[in-house]
């Protein structure tokens, strides 16, 4: 037996007695109700895979897989930036717009509540890792400064320093990993709570899955076939969730999800070492977000960022919020990711009057379609900073 997660649509779940099931089933308009996600997990035989995926409320299943943060790389102290050049690299340093009245989430390794970062944010805490609230790693708490953090003894660190709600899911434990089904059950929450825009700096740990299974002592073959089987299976269950959430938009405001592409590419090392984006990040419906550092007057692709993501922000030596006080420098797409995220809360409150049901899509599609092309070196691949960089309204 193994370990899935199963993705279920409660909206169609009927309570009616079962001889008015009928009936039902034959009015003219029946009536319209939003999605309603619910993640759960079970230790399937194939055959019980099999039969479940027959009922009609299930939408989705996948085999559990392992994932972990996309580590950053730490920066040198005598290298490390004494201001987050990000703010105006974005743009968000000359917008009118502060993030104000709009919820975001971050799905991470926690937060640190108390840093002065966050002091006047009604921050809503939520642990699915099993390891408890509160941020060992550090990593959620940098993350969250560069999307709301409010200034530290003078320095702006946070794009989106207006945001006054704050939807903290630890889906990492505190050693950085945990399961794919922790993820799911975040986005979850995260969205039936009322999240607007939700951040993840974590990817699915494919090569970790293989090493783990010939491990225990399944052949190299079997290991890489089975793991390959949980990735296309956790892939489609996040394209099933996100047609459900893309649903729900019809019914509220929406939510826009952003999600790093990943640090395991080294152009350093050879220009043809690529690593495409992985998941969560190459879900249909997700904006995935690649690393840029400042090379003169312009910009440059970070050596270690995946290729092929959709947008592009600052990632190299982020200064942001620092787990126990104080402020540290950090490199790597869980860098850039909270810039896009911070960005995308100045276009919820620049488009609030947008009528419900597009709302989302629109900012999506602002995102998109405002990013820029003209701060690169002449040498950058399109295919490595997406459509471009990200730019505040």
């Amino acid at each position: 037996m193994r370990k899935y997660t199963i993705l279920r649509n409660m909206s169609a779940a009927s309570t009616v007695e079962p001889f008015g099931r009928r009936a039902r089933s034959l009015a003219r308009e029946p009536v319209a109700v939003p999605p309603v996600p619910l993640v759960d997990v079970a230790r399937l035989t194939s055959r019980q895979v099999r039969e479940i995926a027959r009922d009609p409320e299930v939408q989705g299943i996948a085999p559990v897989m392992p994932i972990s943060l996309i580590r950053p790389f730490e920066v040198a102290s005598a290298q490390a930036a004494t201001s987050a050049w990000g703010i105006k690299a974005v743009k968000a340093d000359t917008s009118d717009f502060t993030g104000a009245g709009v919820t975001v989430s971050v799905l991470d390794t926690g937060i640190d509540a108390s840093h002065p970062a966050f002091q006047g944010v009604d921050i809503i805490q939520r642990d699915f890792s099993g390891s408890g609230i509160g941020d060992v790693q550090g990593h959620g708490t940098h993350c969250a400064g560069t999307i709301f953090g409010r200034d530290v003894n003078g320095t702006r660190i946070g794009v989106a320093r207006g945001v006054g709600r704050a939807l903290i899911g630890k889906v990492l434990g505190d050693d950085g990993s945990g399961d794919s089904d922790m993820i799911f059950k975040g986005i979850q929450w995260a969205v039936q709570e009322g999240a607007q825009v939700i951040s993840m700096s974590l990817g699915f740990d494919f090569p970790g899955l293989v090493a783990s299974l010939i491990a225990d002592g399944w052949p190299p073959e079997l290991a890489t076939s089975v793991a390959l089987e949980a990735y296309r299976g956790n892939l489609r269950m996040f394209d099933a969730l996100m047609e459900m959430v893309e649903a729900r938009a019809a019914f509220s405001a929406g939510t826009v999800l952003v999600a790093a592409a990943g640090n395991e590419s080294r152009r350093d090392q050879n220009k043809d070492f690529e690593i495409a984006v992985s998941i969560p990040a190459a879900a249909q419906g997700i904006i995935s977000v690649g690393a840029l550092g400042e090379k003169g007057a312009t910009l440059d692709v970070a050596p270690f960022s995946n290729t092929f993501p959709q947008v592009s922000a600052p990632g190299v030596n982020v200064l942001s919020a620092k787990r126990g006080g104080g402020l540290v420098a950090f490199s790597g797409t869980s860098m850039a990711t909270p810039h896009v995220a911070g960005v995308a809360a100045l276009w919820w409150e620049a488009l609030k009057d947008t009528p419900t049901g597009i709302a989302a899509a629109a900012v999506s599609a602002k995102l998109l379609a405002t990013a820029r092309t003209d701060v690169f070196t002449p040498e950058v691949d399109p295919a490595d900073r997406g459509l471009g960089l990200v730019t505040s309204p």
